[in-house]
């Protein structure tokens, strides 16, 4: 007996980051919430976004398009957080990573995942846990322990634990987003 055969299907999240298409596993994925106020902290990495309320507890911001070596995420309508658990020594930390926009929830059995390749993708091959097929093309499927390694899960932890400043206020709009509106001023 083939023992794939018998391997269950996995669910994965799949989200925009830099007009690409990633997902993660559903079991890491908390929940998506709206982009909203963010403080920035000091001497943060520069990935680390800076850091929101999430229910009275705070949640390092996380943009992978930085992390993964892409221009900063530019804010527009469907920027959204994806509430992720990361382990950590043994322990689970939560995190928000920025994306563009959420795409769908992907069921891929054992003969829809290819191994990563070892050139050819936007970002480390180690970054990822394979290549989900979806119809005619792939979806990459990301590592997020591996993504926020060790020293830099502790980089953004230590971000969200310091005290913070008064919120800051919600970020403008891209220019992007905002160059259809009217221009108030004198």
């Amino acid at each position: 007996m083939n023992p794939t055969a018998t391997a269950p299907v996995v669910q994965y999240l799949s989200f925009f980051v830099a007009g690409e298409e990633y997902a993660l596993s559903i079991l890491q994925v908390r929940e998506i919430i709206e982009y909203d106020t963010v403080t920035r902290v000091p001497s943060a990495p520069v990935w680390v976004r800076g850091v929101t309320n999430l229910r009275g507890s705070v949640l390092p911001v996380i943009d992978l398009s930085l992390k993964l070596g892409f221009p900063p995420s530019s804010l527009h309508r469907r920027s959204c957080v994806v509430v992720v658990e990361v382990t950590f020594q043994g322990e689970k930390l939560v995190m928000g990573v920025m994306a563009d926009a959420v795409g769908q929830v992907l069921d891929l059995g054992p003969g829809d995942v290819e191994p990563p390749p070892a050139f050819g993708t936007p970002i480390h091959a180690d970054y990822l846990l394979g290549m989900g097929r979806a119809g005619k093309k792939f979806i990459l499927l990301l590592d997020i322990d591996r993504v926020l390694n060790t020293q830099e899960i502790r980089a953004a932890s230590a971000a969200a634990s310091e005290p913070q400043a008064p919120p800051s206020e919600p970020e403008p709009p891209s220019a992007e987003a905002g160059a259809s509106e009217p221009q108030v001023g004198g």
